[in-house]
């Protein structure tokens, strides 16, 4: 005796017998439907975690298909003893999914996404999935199975490969998919002869249909206009990468070229003109801006500016020294995958112009890798440090509403990265880690990677300034310098230091490196060059203001050299309220390095590992050449330039963008989470920890009664002779 679900099987089977059906038939190649699965799986994998199936693809495009033909959404009822044709308002699609039940036999449930046609890929991916994830938990309602119009079936995912499924009462169509496979006469040829001859994968679509409704030609047609989406048509795929922020263009459809010998040695020729492409100018492509995004592209860099097609992308080519030792040949697909890892995705990287090929060399070895993902130690370090630089900001912006601090919020990513120049210089045994630095951020250094304490810098706020600066108030927080000790997660430690500077901008550049050279001689130890000078600059500064290109021309002299300057660019992508459209005809705010034929890292603020990354690379070039290096992080400024302004007067596009932008702490912590790399009960308890204790020393200073024993501003305020001073300058009598 059947009952409950497998009873109501039984009696749909038996209804679908009156339902006269009959069915169109189309095999579909799905080379292209591949490849750009595996882009989009792979952009996922380094973003926020998830995957798309073929299925989520198909039925997406089973939607659009349907919105061009509306006429195959459509069912047939009985109403009054008279025939009816039903028109539903939306898209209701029907997904036929086959559950496992504990006894270990299977049932068929077809619950649907209610109105598809209203959603972008994205929103399509997201609500198949929750429909998935209620059917495996048991957690279907009834209204998951009402309003279905026309359902998806895939027995091709355990290799049936032609289907006729049953169509239900009030339902129009059913699309059955089948598996993909080779053609039968080609299934036993070798991977390379298929390659050679440009043979794809093929799958049959079925469409049984109710033929009261629809028409054979009708069902015909809608499958050609799925095959035709399959192959790109009318932006499916662009439409699919721009959902998901994919800021690559898709591969596109197109027929191989036949060639002979000679052409071979010319496609041969083409690769390698490919490859020095990526190279000089991967980072034009490179998805380095957190706030605008669009599918970037380049002439130089697409295949098909190259006479190579998607055909090509699974035969071998001679690379030369290209992918290391011991890879003579290599897949185009193999080798487009490290050039886009390398140059393409969150860094973009320009040193095509240093002269010295083995300063090139050095750079090629070690970025042109697959990607490895980072140790789950340094990701949770890298969380520690976003959770501690945000916090702060937070905390001051709650805490102090209104005060003038410059702060980092938008650029957060700026700590890890400094933390792990530090970490470096540290584990190298180096003597200093000596940092100059604008306003932007000064703040957050101090307190979190030189360690200045809490407590000074609420006080400093409260009002209780050293008494010994000048007017003891006002923006003189922002300009102290400080020192203090920086301990490694290795446990090894370093000096650290921040420069006074006195201007907001860039007037501490020439002072920093004089204070370098001043302790190198001290310590005398020639070539090693053990006290490192790390410049953080605003984006707007580092591109107008002299005395950057007259500190990088003397970088190299002998009088002046520190044995290389790590450059670190916050570019927060607008100079107070002016944007770089506005204020530089260069293309980067970093050009002015080229000169001295420094490399320029450019990385996305929003990719802390990618940051991370860089840093380390930008420390290993500097100890390897003793040269100049420059990180451009690309990043926002989330409030106004001193928190007393509103940007959104001068800058209203980009600060609605910035408004919509969740932080890049959030960011991290959800795409760790969706990547399974960490579970959100440690996620919170890292900032659960930091907060608590910052909420402690605040309490502390808001209780102190009495001034500190000591003032730790550095450097010391000398006491200034009485009476006139007679200088070079002084008026003649």
């Amino acid at each position: 005796m059947l009952r409950g679900a497998p009873a109501r099987t039984a009696t749909n089977m038996e209804a679908s017998l009156t339902v006269p059906t009959a069915t169109s038939v189309r095999s579909v190649p799905v080379k292209l439907l591949w490849d750009n699965r595996t882009v989009i799986n792979n952009h996922l994998a380094r973003a926020r975690g998830g995957k798309v199936s073929f299925t989520h693809l198909i039925g997406y495009a089973m939607v659009r298909a349907l919105k061009a033909m509306p006429e195959m959404n459509v069912g047939f009822d009985t109403v009054d003893g008279k025939p009816n044709l039903i028109t539903p308002a939306h898209i209701n699609l029907g997904l036929a999914i086959d559950v496992p039940k504990p006894d270990g036999s299977r049932q068929l449930l077809v619950p649907s996404i209610k109105a598809a046609d209203n959603m972008d890929f994205a929103q399509f991916w997201t609500a198949y999935e929750e429909i998935v994830v209620k059917a495996r938990n048991n957690k279907l309602t009834v209204a998951d199975f009402q309003g279905t119009s026309i359902s998806l079936t895939n027995p091709g995912g355990i290799g049936t490969v032609h289907s006729v499924p049953r169509l239900m009462k009030g339902q129009g169509a059913i699309l059955g998919v089948g598996a993909m496979e080779y053609p039968a006469e080609w299934q036993g040829a070798s991977a390379e002869a298929i390659a050679r001859n440009g043979i794809s994968k093929v799958m049959t679509l079925t469409s049984t249909y109710d033929h009261r409704v629809i028409q054979g030609a009708q069902s015909g047609e809608f499958l050609k206009r799925i095959h035709e989406l399959l192959l790109g048509k009318d932006g499916f795929f662009d439409d699919i990468f721009r959902s998901l922020r994919i800021p690559y263009e898709p591969i596109r459809w197109s027929n191989d070229i036949a060639t002979n010998h000679d052409d071979e040695i010319s496609k041969q020729a083409r690769i390698l003109e490919l490859i020095h492409a990526y190279r000089v100018r991967g980072h034009v492509m490179a998805d380095t801006d957190p706030l605008e995004y669009r599918q970037r592209s380049h002439p130089d860099l697409e295949i098909e500016s190259h006479a190579l097609t998607l055909w090509d992308l699974d035969r071998e080519f001679a690379t030369g020294s290209f992918g290391g030792e011991g890879r003579r040949f290599m897949k185009l697909r193999d080798i487009l995958g490290i050039l886009r890892d390398s140059y393409c995705r969150t860094i973009g990287i320009e040193y095509m112009h240093i002269q010295d090929p083995e300063q090139r060399r050095w750079i090629q070895e070690r970025v042109e890798q697959p990607h490895v993902k980072p140790p789950r130690e340094e990701q949770l370090r890298i969380l520690l440090k976003l959770n501690q630089a945000e916090a702060f900001e937070t905390f001051l912006q709650t805490k102090f509403v209104g005060q003038k601090r410059f702060s980092l919020e938008g650029g957060e990513t700026t700590i890890p990265v400094i933390d792990e120049i530090c970490e470096a210089a540290a584990e190298s045994s180096l003597d200093e880690v000596t940092i100059g630095m604008a306003h932007r951020g000064r703040l957050n250094v101090l307190a979190n990677i030189v360690g200045k304490k809490y407590s000074q810098i609420f006080r400093e706020f409260e009002g209780n300034i050293d008494p010994r600066t000048v007017q003891g108030s006002g923006d003189v927080k922002y300009h102290l310098g400080a020192e203090g000790e920086f301990v490694a997660g290795s446990g090894d430690k370093i000096k650290v230091s921040v420069a006074a500077n006195p201007s907001h901008l860039e007037a501490v550049d020439p002072v920093l490196e004089g204070i370098a050279r001043a302790k190198q001689d001290v310590l005398d130890r020639g070539a090693e060059f053990p006290v490192l000078p790390l410049l953080v600059h605003g984006d707007a500064a580092f591109a107008g203001q002299g005395v950057v290109a007259e500190t990088l021309n003397l970088s190299q002299l002998r009088g002046y050299r520190t044995g290389g300057t790590i450059h670190l660019v916050v570019n927060n992508q607008v100079g107070f309220t002016t944007s770089p459209g506005s204020s530089r005809s260069s293309l980067y705010a970093t050009d002015v390095a080229r000169m001295v034929q420094a490399p320029i890292f450019h990385v996305n603020g929003d990719d802390p590992e990618a940051c991370i990354r860089v840093a380390r690379l930008a420390y290993e070039y500097r100890q390897a050449f003793n040269k100049d290096v420059v990180i451009d992080l690309v990043c926002y400024r989330r409030r106004g330039h001193n928190e007393g302004d509103d940007p959104s007067y001068t800058q209203p596009l980009m600060y609605d963008l910035i408004e919509q932008k969740r932080s890049v702490r959030k960011l991290y912590t959800e795409s760790l989470i969706g990547r399974g790399d960490i579970t959100i009960e440690e996620a919170e308890q890292v900032l659960r920890d930091y907060q608590q204790q910052l909420e402690r020393v605040f309490t502390e200073v808001r209780e102190a009664t009495s001034q500190p024993e000591e003032w730790t501003t550095v450097p010391d305020y000398p006491e200034k002779p009485a009476g006139e001073a007679v200088t070079a300058v002084s008026p003649r009598s």
